[in-house]
């Protein structure tokens, strides 16, 4: 249940803004639902799949007409900042072919959500392998031919080249294949006829909830292979039916629910030639996840232990050859879940060490996401635990992800929110603790891609009413390559930034959409957006175009209505006491923390409409829209999308981290049920489920429809056939916004 998408209207205001709300100036462009959700919508299609060239010389990325039908690969010289085609449209139409080609709507999201690349740079900055649907293709920059490297009917995925460039591997039917660059020879590593063991490749719940990419690494020299075994055999499978063929389609798909049996996993290692792969021993515990593994070096392997109920993890060092291990390092959290990132980072410990290598590890030990350095013996790692050399960062912020490390200058560059919770910003620090410092200019939402030395990064850059924006930066100096078309024209509306407070008097950040002055006779109508979630934040000084509903949320304003949102406790952007309130319970704090800062809101604006008020969300969203309607009368009508309906029926690996196991929690599942509280609903009721949603499954909708039923409670109900978790494509988005916005224009005019 991640951000990519949750579909959240993100708004804040930076302070000059927030003083001023008036009436938009004469527009030449009206802003409309079809216009929003238009291939391209109102800025332009956006860079695809940024990537740094292995010399660190290039940045090329695929560039896309509005249709998404044509595109050419580009690159920027990172020296000169020139711009110049690398692969043309004729040949990347065959190379990698546009979304639209794809069908299957479950395959479309994946990519998509997963921010699947279509290429892959060869080590030695020449070459291009594409994966074109399955079949991978190899391509000449030089030259400007490609060739087809493989052309089995079963698809290929997951490429990636040995470290000298001489080999390629990947995975096919669930087992890890490797390929000389001469595109003869093909080898089959791992031979599972089992359709439970996957061999390097990654399930669902790891690729969702544990932000995993990849479960297979080449070793350094490219004489080995690490690789995650997931063996899936007792996880229960989910029906997914395609309903709109003759004879319907039936997929069943491998999701463990709460309490269900997860995969058993083990890491295995294989040579690259070829052999049985040795297996590894960690733990004798059984029920674990290993979310994160690699190469430390030649022989040595690094890998993370997380427990089922994620308040402990364990980091292992693993000698290769021998299969022997020691735990390194323990991060324990009793009274909270550990907050999982991709940031174990190795560095170069001579640099400021008599002996020995270290590697950055982030914790949130004090209360707040903060980096740390650690070191050990590189003569013999499995001899003692990892020693802590200093806490790198600290403060009332969390570090949010290591974007890069340059060893050269002994400086590690990071993304935080310490000037606001609710942006997102490039600093550094070095590696002896000192010089805490920011890079990025402009207030809002930054996010760096980093070049392998970790001098130079691209820098994609919004904020709430600038579209996005991509530059190529050195340290210091970015020079922008890519500029979202002007919105200028559209006469958008600068929510107010407002600070509201829980019952307990903590800090909770709001806004509030006004409508113009002159849409406006008598009280105004009021819609409350929601998340509530500890997956993502509402409130965000990012572009409000990024998920599509702040631009809705702006035609609702130019109607009269007022929208409003605000951060409670539980979700993520603030410290470990603020995200872990809603532990082993959800609903309950989130919606008293709602309804506290609704009712400070109103007090506050008096010219809004108390008894005219209107709830809507997106998967969390949606779940707490309806435990809104029915834990409260404070709503008149309300839009749920896509929700969870009962805790039961979503993933392990999700719900287990914020409620427990169920049977340790029973009370505080069958609590957080909106099934047993269909009784109490009020306000009238639309309710939104695509068919083939493989998140959040369309089970939910139909229990709560029959609990609905049962209680004897009138509502609206649609459903999208085929549509996956996001209801994506222009016309179901066109269809579903113009539904909810007849929805609130009915019931609350």
């Amino acid at each position: 249940m991640k951000r990519t998408t949750l579909l959240i209207f993100s708004v804040f205001l930076t302070s000059a803004l927030a003083l001023c709300q008036s009436a938009p100036q004469q527009t030449a462009k009206k802003l409309t639902i079809e216009g929003i959700f238009a291939e391209g919508g109102i800025t332009g299609r956006a860079p695809e799949t940024i990537k740094w060239s292995p010399d660190n010389k290039k940045i090329s990325f695929v560039q896309r007409d509005d249709s998404g039908e044509h595109g050419q690969l580009w690159y920027v010289d990172a020296t000169t900042g020139e711009r110049k085609v690398l692969v043309s449209e004729v040949k990347l139409q065959a190379l990698a072919p546009p979304l639209s080609k794809i069908k299957d709507e479950r395959e479309k999201e994946r990519i998509t959500r997963y921010n699947v690349a279509a290429y892959e740079w060869a080590p030695d900055s020449r070459h291009l392998l594409f994966n074109a649907q399955g079949q991978l293709w190899m391509y000449d920059t030089e030259s400007g031919t490609a060739v087809q490297f493989t052309s089995n009917p079963e698809p290929s995925s997951d490429t990636k080249f040995s470290p000298d460039g001489s080999h390629v591997a990947y995975i096919r039917k669930h087992n890890l294949y490797v390929r000389p660059i001469s595109g003869k020879g093909e080898k089959q590593l791992t031979k599972d006829k089992d359709e439970n063991l996957l061999d390097g490749e990654v399930d669902w719940v790891y690729a969702e909830e544990l932000g995993v990419r990849s479960n297979y690494f080449w070793s350094p020299d490219g004489k080995e292979i690490a690789f995650l075994q997931m063996d899936e055999t007792a996880v229960p499978a989910y029906p997914i039916v395609d309903w709109l063929p003759t004879h319907a389609k039936l997929d069943m798909e491998k999701y463990p629910k709460a309490g269900d049996p997860n995969p058993n996993v083990r890491i295995g290692v294989i040579s690259s030639g070829g052999g049985k792969p040795k297996w590894i021993s960690l733990t004798e515990e059984q029920d674990i996840y290993i979310p994160r593994f690699g190469w430390v070096r030649e022989g040595l392997l690094w890998a993370e232990v997380l427990n089922r109920t994620q308040d402990s993890m364990e980091l292992y060092f693993v000698d290769a050859h021998s299969g022997r291990s020691r735990k390194v390092l323990t991060e324990r959290t009793p009274d909270a879940w550990i907050n999982l990132l991709d940031d174990f980072r190795v560095t170069d410990g001579r640099l400021i060490l008599k002996s020995g290598d270290r590697f950055v590890w982030p914790s949130w030990r004090d209360g707040h996401t903060q980096l740390y350095l650690y070191s050990f013996d590189s003569r013999n790692p499995l001899a003692a635990d990892a020693k802590l050399e200093r806490q790198l960062t600290q403060g009332d912020f969390e570090v949010l992800g290591i974007d890069g490390i340059d060893e050269a200058a002994g400086v590690v560059y990071f993304t935080c929110n310490k000037d606001d919770p609710r942006q997102r910003q490039l600093y550094s620090a070095k590696l002896d603790g000192s010089g805490l410092k920011r890079i990025s200019r402009e207030d809002g939402t930054h996010e760096s891609t980093f070049s392998d030395d970790g001098q130079q990064y691209v820098d994609n850059f919004s904020a709430m009413l600038t579209p996005p924006r991509s530059s190529a930066c050195s340290v210091g100096t970015c020079r922008s390559f890519w500029d979202s078309r002007s919105v200028n024209d559209f006469g958008l509306i600068a929510p107010k930034a407002l600070e509201l407070q829980a019952e307990d008097g903590t800090k909770l950040h709001g806004q509030l959409l006004l409508p113009p002055e002159s849409t406006v006779s008598g009280k105004i109508h009021l819609i409350v957006y929601i998340y509530g979630g500890p997956a993502a934040q509402v409130v965000r000084d990012e572009w409000a175009g990024t998920h599509d509903e702040g631009l809705f949320h702006q035609i609702m304003a130019q109607h009269g209505f007022a929208v409003f949102s605000v951060d409670n406790r539980g979700t993520p952007g603030r410290d470990r006491k603020f995200q872990t309130a809603i532990r082993h319970q959800f609903g309950g704090i989130e919606l008293n923390d709602q309804l506290t800062a609704l009712n400070q809101l109103l007090a506050q604006f008096p010219q809004l409409d108390r008894d005219h008020i209107a709830i809507w969300g997106w998967s969390n969203g949606g779940y707490m829209t309806l435990y809104a309607m029915t834990h409260s009368d404070m709503f008149k009508a309300g839009v749920s999308v896509a929700p969870v309906t009962d805790w039961h029926d979503y993933d392990s690996t999700y719900t287990e981290r914020y409620l427990g196991l169920p049977k340790e929690n029973g009370k505080g599942y069958d609590e957080s049920s909106t099934t047993k509280a269909a009784g109490k609903l009020h306000g009238a009721l639309l309710l939104v489920h695509g068919t083939s949603d493989d998140n959040v499954h369309f089970q939910n909708s139909v229990q709560m429809i029959q609990a609905l039923i049962d209680a004897a409670k009138q509502f609206r109900f649609m459903t999208y056939p085929g549509k996956t978790h996001g209801i994506g494509g222009s016309a179901d988005r066109d269809h579903l916004f113009h539904m909810i916005e007849d929805h609130f224009e009915r019931e609350l005019r």
